[in-house]
């Protein structure tokens, strides 16, 4: 906007010699403004004095200085929502969001870093860090085979390959990769006093039974029969059917005793299949104690083979579809070859080692 020549002061002054006793003509004459000039001033101006002009300039500074603040309030509500990402939870999302707002929004470094919430110079610190870009590829790589892995199974994965890394190290890269997979957690409830679970002492002393439920593409349901061994941990047997009768429940585990022997105990939930008959009778005439954890919606009465169903849904039921009842076998006999002793699957029990 062009400066006007006369300030308020002098416009005042000019104004009040019309009633001095010279007209409007002679007055535009005098002091070289138009007609036009002269009626504005009047319009603005007339009937102040100069203590008003200056309370008036000074609230006209106020309204633009107002006018530009909530112009840059707007504007920056406006970028905060067309900010990429999710949260700025971190340093190094909110550097990034900041180096967003200067290049996409033409902000200077001092004002985006205050909308980004960052400092200033922790925004032009320069890390010293080194890439690990072989590390963050073999970890990509281990996690991709195992996805439902954390970060501890990965660093025992890890220092068997002889990659020497700090545990904090390895979960800040674990972490900036992305590779956290969620878990859905249960609704808390109050628990009253709990008996230990005592662990048996040898193999083949007290195996664990329960059932896994799942869908096939079409639609029909399947059932998994998943049998373990407390002490070793390892997976006996996990049968695919559609139907997993008492009758085929004692055949199954025959055929396991075939090569093991029968064990001292079987711990089992109270379902129809598992106290037939069939079981019942199956029991007496193996001489093979059978105890029914009848506390209702608490896996920890089982909780052997209820923490083997729940890696089972998490690595395997969760991970794939299941075209056929042959399809989803393979893929159950792959995952319990996997979870075996003999493979080199670490164990966190085990302080990450295998059994065996």
């Amino acid at each position: 906007m062009k400066r006007s020549r006369f300030s308020e002061e002098q416009i005042i002054g000019i104004l009040k010699e019309g009633p001095a006793g010279l007209g409007a003509k002679e007055l535009c004459r005098k002091h070289g403004v138009i007609d036009a000039t002269f009626c504005k001033w009047r319009s603005k101006y007339g009937g102040m004095e100069v203590s008003d002009a200056k309370k008036l300039k000074a609230l006209e500074v106020e309204h633009a200085k107002l006018k530009k603040l909530l112009a840059e309030q707007m504007m920056d509500v406006s970028t905060l929502k067309e900010m990429p990402g999710k949260k700025l939870l971190r340093p190094g999302a909110r550097r990034r969001a900041a180096s967003w707002v200067i290049l996409e929004n033409r902000y200077n470094q001092k004002r985006a870093c205050a909308l980004a919430g960052i400092n200033p110079r922790v925004y032009r610190r320069v890390s010293k860090r080194p890439a690990d870009t072989d590390l963050r590829d073999r970890l990509k790589e281990l996690s991709s085979e195992g996805r439902r892995f954390g970060y501890s199974r990965l660093h025992i994965l890890l220092k068997r390959e002889d990659w020497h890394v700090n545990w904090k190290k390895l979960y800040r890269i674990y972490s900036e990769e992305g590779l956290t997979v969620r878990k859905r957690g249960g609704r808390k409830r109050t628990v009253g006093t709990r008996a230990p679970m005592t662990i048996p002492q040898g193999p083949n002393q007290r195996w664990s039974s329960d059932f896994v439920s799942d869908s096939l593409l079409c639609g029909r349901r399947f059932r998994i029969l998943n049998v373990i061994d407390d002490f070793s941990r390892e997976c006996l047997a996990a049968v695919v059917d559609t139907s997993l009768s008492g009758q085929r429940v004692a055949r199954e585990l025959d055929q396991i005793a075939d090569t093991r022997g029968y064990p001292c105990l079987v711990v089992s939930d109270n379902g129809t299949e598992l106290t037939s008959n069939t079981i019942l009778k199956w029991q007496e005439d193996r001489k093979v104690d059978w105890h029914y954890t009848t506390a209702a919606r608490k896996p920890m009465s089982n909780g052997f083979v209820e923490s083997f169903n729940g890696r089972m849904r998490d690595e395997c039921s969760n991970k794939h579809l299941f075209d056929n009842s042959r399809h989803a076998r393979n893929l159950v006999a792959a995952r319990r070859t996997d979870f075996n002793p003999y493979h080199d699957r670490p164990r966190s029990s085990l302080a990450g080692l295998t059994p065996g």
